[in-house]
This record gives structure tokens, sequence and C-alpha cells, in this order.
């Protein structure tokens, strides 16, 4: 394969050396030039079509909607453009952080070409992991947090690149100024041993204070505690607000009879935790990031880009939504530049 892209741009090399010797002019030079972009072209072409095969490792950290959407976006780009000559190994953890590493490990040994990591504790067992093989994370909230990169500048000058589902916090903020007018005092609700939830806190903390509201954090360090936690979160609060937690997205039939009950407004980070039981989010598309995700692949693997230099990907759209049965449930009206999430719809 090497071989042939050489000889190929070795011809056209030839070429523009016995045009400029023949000194038949601009026609000559035109003729070279022609050859040689051609040439290019050709080796260009046979590195996309040839007959090399990847494999590509998947570790996602837990099953919920948004995470599966991610990956199943990424698999489709790939097995779009490459069909049969990629072989995706796909496996959850299951929640379980040093499951990742058992995942990840894995990838390294079977020297996989390229690995996917969706989600911050799936993304810390890769770089742990390996220095070498590609990696890409995606539903990775913030990078410097996750990678305990403290100058991070948008590239992460490692082999470490991907995609954020970062949804502007600010923003979210205002949703809940806009649909609690008389908010005085918000709950954090996330779990404590994801880094990139208490970023999220920690942004939205700072948004509130500016427009004088009060906040106190809940936290939980796993399923087994939510419950308790979330049963003392809904007393002294008007309004909650969950980050992007994949604890806590997994979770969500135990906190939605809860904050239903206690008539909450619960703005969610993400779309499915709020199907799920919340009030109101400000959404991307978790496919549209996987997509986003498996270019930069295509990009790493068939044009040797390196991830050391690939910026990090943010979603390109948001929109805000709100689940109108949960509306409904609590007697909230929701202004009408919001969308009704599909499924969501009262009756």
């Amino acid at each position: 394969m090497k071989k042939k892209v050489l000889a190929a741009f070795m011809s056209a090399a030839m070429a523009v050396g016995l045009a400029a010797c023949g000194g038949s002019g601009q026609a000559a030079s035109d003729s070279a030039q022609s050859t040689a972009t051609a040439a290019a072209e050709t080796a260009q072409t046979t590195a996309a079509d040839s007959g090399k095969t990847f494999k590509v490792g998947v570790c996602q950290l837990v099953q919920h909607e948004a995470l599966d959407a991610a990956t199943q976006g990424f698999i489709d780009t790939l097995t779009d453009h490459y069909g049969d000559k990629v072989t995706i190994d796909n496996q959850n953890a299951q929640g379980d952080s040093a499951t990742c590493a058992t995942i990840v490990n894995g990838f390294v040994s079977n020297e996989y070409d390229l690995i996917l990591a969706n989600a911050t504790p799936a993304l810390q067992a890769a770089q742990s992991a390996t220095s070498t093989i590609p990696i890409l994370g995606t539903s990775i909230t913030d990078y410097g947090t996750a990678l305990g990169m403290s100058d991070f500048s948008g590239t992460t000058g490692t082999n470490i690149s991907g995609t954020s589902d970062l949804a502007p916090l600010d923003q979210q903020e205002k949703m809940i100024l806009e649909l609690v007018p008389d908010v005085k005092k918000v709950g954090i609700l996330y779990c404590s041993a994801e880094a990139n939830s208490a970023f999220q806190a920690q942004e939205i903390e700072k948004y509130l204070k500016e427009d004088g509201v009060e906040w106190e954090e809940f936290t939980f360090s796993d399923s087994n505690d939510l419950s308790s936690v979330i049963n003392n979160a809904v007393s002294g609060i008007d309004a909650l607000y969950i980050p992007t937690d994949n604890t806590a997205a997994s979770n969500m039939p135990i906190i939605e009879p809860v904050v239903e009950a206690a008539k909450l407004p619960v703005v969610c980070g993400e779309e499915n935790m709020c199907s799920n039981g919340g009030l109101a989010t400000l959404s991307i598309s978790y496919y549209d990031l996987g997509v986003a995700t498996g270019k930069q692949a295509i990009e790493i693997l068939d044009n040797g880009a390196d991830p050391s230099s690939m910026e990090i990907e943010y979603a390109s759209a948001t929109t805000k939504e709100y689940n109108a049965k949960y509306a409904a449930a609590i007697g909230v009206t929701v202004p009408d530049d919001y969308k009704a999430i599909e499924g969501t719809e009262a009756q």
C-alpha cells in the first residue's frame, strides 16, 4: 500500500522535473502541476479506499439514554464510512470505574487502533491505560477537569481529543429564574464521585450568586444513598438543579416520585434526564455528538490527524425543552419558546 502511494508521488515529482528540463514554457509547467495534483489526489483516494481494517474499542460508563445515543452516533458514523473494514468492540462498565479500567486495558493489550471513552470515568481510565493509542472522549463536560489539566485551552497536547456535552450553564441558570421567578433558594443535586458534576455545580453557583439567589448542594456517593439525599433535599428549596450527572441520570426513577410529590420545579442538564423526571432543560443532541466524534475518528484513522492538536468540539445547537406531563403534574406554565419533549405531551 505504502509503496503504491510513494510511487504515485515519485511519478508526479519526475513529471515536474522533466517539464522543467524540457523548457517548453508555461504549457509544460501547467502539465506538470496537473500531473502532481492528480497524483496527490490518487494517493489520498488510495489511502481512503485501501484494504486496511481497523479495530476500535468503545468503553461506555453506564447505560442510559444520553450515553447510549452518543455511542450509537459514533458507531453509525464509523460503520457507514468503513463498512466491514472496522470492528467495533462496544463494552459497558455498568457504572463501575474499576470496570472501565479493565475494559480499556483489554483494548490496549489487543492493540486497538483507537479508543472511544464515553463519560468522564471511562476517559480517565483510558488516559491511565495508554499514551500512544488515540483516545476520543464523548459526553465529557470539561476536559480540563476530567484530565486534571489546569492549563487546558481547547487541545490536550496528548493522545486525547473528543467532544463535550457542556451546554451553556449561564443559560441553564437563567432558565431556573425564568421558570421560578420568585425563587429564593436552589438545591443542586449530584454524585460526589463525578468530577464534571462538581464543575457544573460550581459554575451554576457562581451565576446564582451573581443574581442574589441562595443555593445548597446535596451530594450522594452512589445510588444506595440517593433516596435519603433527595428526600432531604426537597424541603426548604424552591427549585432543584441536576447537572449532566451519569449516576443521577441512571436513577431518575428514584428522584422523580419524590420531586413530583413536592411539586418541585427541576431543571436538568440534558433531555433524557428531564423526560424521566424533570421540568425543563437546555438540550443538545447526544446522537449528533457521537456523530461528530465519529468524524474525528475518521480523520485520525484515514488521514493521520493528531489528537494532541485536535480541538475539543462542542454541540452546535441547543434547544429549550420541557416535560409537559411533569409541568402539568406540578402546576407550572412553561413559556411559549420551550418545546415539549417528544413522548411527554400531557394527555
